[in-house]
């Protein structure tokens, strides 16, 4: 029964925070480096379609969650009886479609509906709530997408394009002109402008960032491994070997 496996794996982090050293001395500050680490193993997994590796991470994060909790508990700061009643609570609350009498007709306005719901709950603005510590791509997509909710967002694709350039040339423009924290901001602002370009294309920048990175480890390991077959080691080639490689590995690795 899931009631008695759920119970059983409450039982074992009580245990383990009782009677392993490393376990007992571990605190929320400790840990929460951790915590990020297993979420973004869960996130590799599924890039992956890894599903029996999924079904292991997906475990180590759950871990994390009583883990937590179980810390809580113990400097009497909430359980974990209250971490669930507080998502319950939460999810009836923002699912008044489901649990109550609201009326909606797709996901977007599901989406809309969550916005204004947190407004009620004490928010006073509709930017609250994306921890700064989120990577700046992803941060910078939900901001936007929070404020695209309230109507403060491009008509057009088109417009947002146009925008994208112009930042571009503005960037290019302060390079002559503009102190390093000059740059920054305008650097910076190219990056917003095409986060938000790609949200009106339903791609996560990040997601998109994650599979280009891994293509170009693919493709630098290609060169790598040509390089190597010459007898030489990396640093002894030069850039019209490495292009040569590069070049072939785009026909091999897409």
């Amino acid at each position: 029964m899931l009631e008695d496996k759920f119970s059983e794996f409450v039982g074992i982090v009580k245990r383990l925070r009782k009677e392993c050293p490393w376990d007992r001395e571990q605190t929320h500050d400790s840990i929460k480096a951790n915590t990020l680490e297993e979420a973004y193993e869960v996130v590799e997994s599924i890039d992956n379609k890894d599903y029996n590796e999924l079904k292991k991470e997906l475990g180590d994060l759950f871990l994390h969650v009583l883990f937590h909790s179980q810390i809580a508990e113990e400097n009497n700061r909430f359980t974990l009886e209250d971490v669930i009643d507080s998502i319950n609570e939460k999810l009836i609350r923002r699912h008044p479609h489901v649990f109550g009498d609201a009326s909606v007709t797709d996901a977007d306005d599901v989406k809309t509906n969550w916005e204004h719901i947190k407004l009620t709950e004490g928010r006073t603005s509709v930017l609250e709530g994306v921890p700064i510590n989120m990577p700046s791509l992803s941060r910078a997509f939900r901001l936007q997408e929070k404020a695209a909710k309230v109507g403060f967002d491009w008509e057009k694709k088109e417009d947002v394009w146009k925008k994208v350039i112009e930042e571009i040339e503005e960037m290019h423009e302060s390079e002559r002109n503009e102190t390093k924290e000059e740059l920054e901001k305008e650097v910076g602002d190219v990056f917003f402008a095409l986060v938000n370009y790609a949200r009106f294309l339903k791609i996560h920048p990040e997601d998109a960032l994650r599979l280009t990175n891994e293509k170009f480890i693919n493709r630098f390991s290609y060169v790598e491994k040509k390089v190597a077959e010459t007898g030489k080691k990396i640093h002894e080639s030069n850039l019209t070997e490495m292009d040569k490689y590069w070049e072939e590995s785009k026909g091999k690795i897409k």
